[in-house]
């Protein structure tokens, strides 16, 4: 954990609880105010942030007089404001106090947490430390597929050309840039990101190539935009293909002339820069659309790199699922859960739409909410069971699927003694009802009006336990 760390500033209890989870899940230390006085009181004492995320509107101080504030003393300190998508205004003025980067709200938690790490990536390379580099992890991967992506980065680990990554969301394509910049001939320089899709058109501009002081209402100081953050280094371009058409032009004239100006400015700035772009799109098909200029297209499109779906290399799930689990534990201050085999090869099956973040997520989610320490196929959330169509009628009328398993032991079996028949119908009762409430014991005993401790001990009495303490869904 860092010894000075982010500092979330909001209001709403509900926001600094949903950033402090997944800031912790990262092993990033936080430290969280409920309003920006309280943040300027800490300040006050000596104590220092290394990034700060405020929230707009707040009782008493804003978080744009924050900003103002804070820029004054610490022009260095990335500051990122949280607002609304209404509050279009007031995201453009903070931009132009010189906020690091606007997070509207609702906010997705990766793009949250993503946000905070390139913030804290640009404080260390200020500082003079490459430590940070070190915290991203490695690619995972061992299929033909990922040994593919591996082979390109060691191709290119001595060259300065310019990339394109494809790939869907959720593939790792940041995981990707970052490492073509860590094997680089770069790789003391800085590594800034951008998604050119999360950030207004209108902003947009000043954000790549910065601002003149003067240029505009409320750019009183000068502004250094992305390309010049990334001086020596690399600058790494994602949703490239959402891209407005002037930038595209802008853009264009940067990668052949080697030089940009800022907005408001007439003297030409120099660009030292490695271009890494990368998108989900199609952009030939964007090309001709009309969307996306084609020299621009030929002048990205020096290397093309294309990274697999989860779906194309499932051989690599159980690697990805042990290593998520691991992360997940050492979090969470645990021991990682097992997959058990039955497991495994399910998700080895599975889609995956989400890709490599959507199995991570899922890791996250069985940490906390597995019954036991190998998780089973039972132990899934319900919609990546795939269950069949009776299973999945339990859902809706449990108590019928158990009636009709009734009629067909007393049909396969009428000679049993009743005892045998009992006990075969309880087992039967209990692992349906678990398997209705996802193996949670303790709603599977109201599903069945009984207590706790009783469903434990007809669980043990049944012996439906396997030898991890799981019940086993037949």
């Amino acid at each position: 954990m860092s010894t000075n760390p982010v500092w979330i500033i909001d209001d709403d209890r509900s926001i600094r609880w949903v950033l402090e989870k997944a800031l912790g899940r990262e092993s990033i230390a936080v430290r969280s105010f409920s309003s920006a006085d309280e943040a300027l009181a800490a300040l006050a004492s000596g104590v220092m942030p290394q990034v700060l995320i405020s929230d707009i509107r707040m009782p008493g101080t804003s978080g744009l007089d924050l900003l103002r504030q804070m820029k004054a003393q610490f022009a260095d300190l990335p500051v990122i404001i949280m607002t609304a998508w209404s509050d279009l205004d007031s995201a453009v003025a903070a931009f132009q106090g010189g906020a690091f980067e606007y997070l509207p709200k609702p906010f997705d938690v990766d793009q949250a947490v993503a946000l905070v790490r390139r913030a804290l990536v640009q404080v260390a390379h200020q500082n003079g430390a490459t430590e940070a580099a070190s915290e991203v992890p490695e690619i995972l991967g061992q299929g033909a597929a990922m040994q593919e992506v591996f082979r390109a980065i060691g191709r290119l680990s001595q060259s300065h050309v310019t990339v394109l990554i494809n790939g869907e969301s959720g593939t790792g394509k940041e995981l990707v840039a970052q490492a073509l910049h860590r094997h680089s001939p770069r790789k003391d320089a800085p590594f800034i990101a951008i998604n050119t899709a999360a950030i207004p058109k209108d902003l947009l501009e000043s954000e790549l190539f910065g601002h003149e002081k003067g240029s505009f209402t409320g750019a009183t100081a000068q502004r250094r935009g992305r390309f010049e953050q990334a001086e020596g280094g690399t600058l790494f371009l994602d949703e490239i293909g959402d891209m407005p058409s002037e930038l595209q032009t802008r853009l264009l004239r940067v990668l052949s002339d080697g030089s940009f100006y800022r907005v408001g400015g007439h003297q030409p700035v120099k660009a030292n820069v490695r271009v890494i772009a990368a998108t989900h799109q199609d952009l030939e098909a964007r090309v001709k659309e009309g969307l996306f200029r084609e020299d621009l297209f030929h002048r990205l499109n020096v290397i093309r790199l294309r990274l697999p779906p989860l779906r194309e290399r499932s051989d690599d799930i159980p690697l990805l699922a042990r290593h998520f689990m691991q992360k997940s534990a050492q979090e969470l201050g645990g021991e990682p859960k097992q997959f058990t085999e039955a497991a495994v090869k399910h998700l080895q099956k599975l889609e995956f739409p989400g890709n490599v973040r959507q199995l991570e997520n899922l890791c996250h989610w069985l940490t906390v909410m597995a019954p036991g320490q190998s998780v089973d196929l039972i132990d899934l959330p319900p919609d990546l069971r795939g269950e069949s169509a009776a299973q999945r009628s339990v859902g809706g009328d449990w108590l019928s699927a158990v009636a009709q398993e009734a009629d067909r032991l007393l049909a396969t079996a009428p000679g049993q003694v009743a005892g045998q028949l009992t006990r075969q119908l309880e087992s039967t009762l209990i692992r349906r009802a678990l398997l209705v409430t996802g193996g949670r014991r303790i709603e599977a005993a109201q599903l069945l009006g009984l207590g706790r401790n009783t469903i434990t001990r007809k669980i043990q009495e049944l012996g439906l336990e396997d030898d991890q303490g799981n019940v086993q869904a037949s």
